[in-house]
């Protein structure tokens, strides 16, 4: 008899091994999938971006007929097909890691929704606009990852939020090639409890959609090479009070302009925005063509060709690029087609650092400029870990880190006194809102057809 006990316990061990071996092979399968889907996005973003300046040095008065109609027609195929998909994606994805209605996450983060935040991404580059698709892959990552909890049955609420967390953070670490941004960012700006930021599944989730992206790519890619710059302590950490209170204040009030405008435009703009949706973004890119023609094609797309250049020192800054590119950037938001923020901030802070170098001499220039990318993203984001990693993986120098925390964390502090709310926060409690209208307005809908 306790021989059978034994034979009986050893074959449900082993059932019980095995079955959480599979879960975990499938988890691996899904963070796999998330780098492949990150790669594919980063190919097709660059290529869209190609062909956008491709036809503004053919004939740059076309992109008054391109931008207007391409934006509209994102627009359009955004209410029309992919509803949900608007904005940068962070901010859904925050939102459901506190929604316990499963039916709803799933719509936030389903597969159809991903498809088509990278497809109108891509297609708001090949127009011209002023976005990235880093934060895109924030939520493409978590529907991924979502949609293989879904196969795998999961229904406790703590372990779907850890694996749309592992997802997201995985969407960064894989967007830009820095495994520990990923990491860093998931435990500052996405992760909302203690299980959740030392979940051994975020971290799994993330190394290995970093690795299969960096493998994709073609080795231990930089988006901005080796930039071997240093800020010794002494009078050139001025660059970094500089470039603090500027990145803080200029963030701060980006911020403070897009929570604004989550909450509806006024007045007559209101009225066209609320009413006739399209036409508004038509508008918007009107405003967008305008901006690229009066700088030559430089608010266009990320802005990660304008930073490169101020790094290496191979562009001149001028705060005309500043103005433009952090006013395009705005209008590309209240366009309200998807897209991101990340990569138009690093270069907006890069013409910050660019143009505060001019005036410190005895620092050196690509350093300075380094600095304003780490203040005016920690300004805009309120996430100064997660700054200060992204810059240093992005330009792999490590010894710039203490001169881009201490940057990094003034601007948080300057920001916080002009928008004293984090901004993918906010936009999340808005998000949510507009949620809750949305499922009251069908309750309401329900209940009236069956009387």
């Amino acid at each position: 008899m306790r021989r059978r006990n034994r034979i009986t316990h050893l074959r449900r061990s082993a059932r019980m091994r095995t079955s959480q071996w599979r879960r975990t092979l499938i988890f691996w399968a899904g963070a796999i999938t998330v780098g492949i889907a990150a790669w594919l996005f980063a190919r097709a973003a660059d290529y869209a971006s190609s062909l956008c300046m491709g036809l503004h040095n053919w004939n740059p008065y076309v992109m008054f007929a391109v931008i207007p109609s391409g934006l509209a027609l994102s627009m359009w195929l955004t209410k029309r097909f992919f509803p949900g998909a608007q904005g940068s994606g962070i901010p859904q994805t925050i939102a459901t890691l506190h929604i316990e209605d499963f039916t709803l996450v799933n719509r936030i983060l389903g597969l159809r929704i991903a498809i088509g935040k990278i497809c109108m991404t891509t297609l708001g580059l090949l127009c011209g606009a002023s976005i990235g698709r880093e934060g895109p892959t924030v939520q493409v990552g978590a529907a991924i990852m979502n949609a293989y909890a879904r196969f795998l049955g999961h229904a406790n609420v703590s372990t779907r939020r850890g694996i749309i967390l592992a997802g997201g953070a995985a969407g960064v670490a894989a967007a830009f090639n820095t495994p520990l941004a990923g990491i860093v960012f998931a435990i500052e700006e996405l992760a909302s409890s203690f299980q959740q930021r030392t979940s051994g599944v975020m971290l799994t989730g993330v190394v290995l959609a970093g690795v299969t992206a960096i493998v994709l790519t073609g080795g231990n890619y930089t988006y901005f090479g080796h930039a071997s710059v240093d800020v010794p302590v002494g009078t050139a950490w001025i660059a970094v009070l500089a470039c603090g209170i500027l990145g803080g204040l200029g963030g701060g009030i980006f911020s403070t302009i897009l929570i604004r405008v989550g909450k509806g435009l006024p007045g007559f703009i209101g009225n066209i925005q609320k009413n006739r949706p399209i036409l508004f973004t038509a508008l918007c890119g009107v405003v967008l063509a305008i901006l690229g023609f009066a700088s030559h094609g430089d608010t266009f797309g990320t802005g990660y060709t304008q930073a490169h250049h101020l790094i290496d020192g191979s562009r001149h800054p001028h705060m005309s690029y500043f103005l433009m590119k952090y006013a395009a950037t705005i209008i590309s938001y209240c366009s309200g087609i998807p897209g991101g923020l990340f990569a138009p901030s690093l270069s907006i802070g890069a013409s910050v650092g660019g143009w505060v170098a001019q005036f410190l001499p005895l620092t050196a220039p690509g350093a300075v400029v380094l600095l304003g990318m780490v203040g005016y993203f920690s300004g805009v984001v309120q996430s100064p870990l997660t700054a200060t990693v992204i810059v240093m993986e992005m330009c792999d120098n490590q010894q710039i880190t203490l001169a881009l925390l201490a940057t990094a964390f003034l601007a948080f502090g300057v920001s916080r006194m002009v928008c004293s709310h984090s901004l993918y926060g906010r936009l999340a409690d808005q998000f949510m809102a507009r949620q809750e209208g949305y499922l009251q307005k069908k309750h309401e809908e329900n209940k009236q057809s069956k009387d």
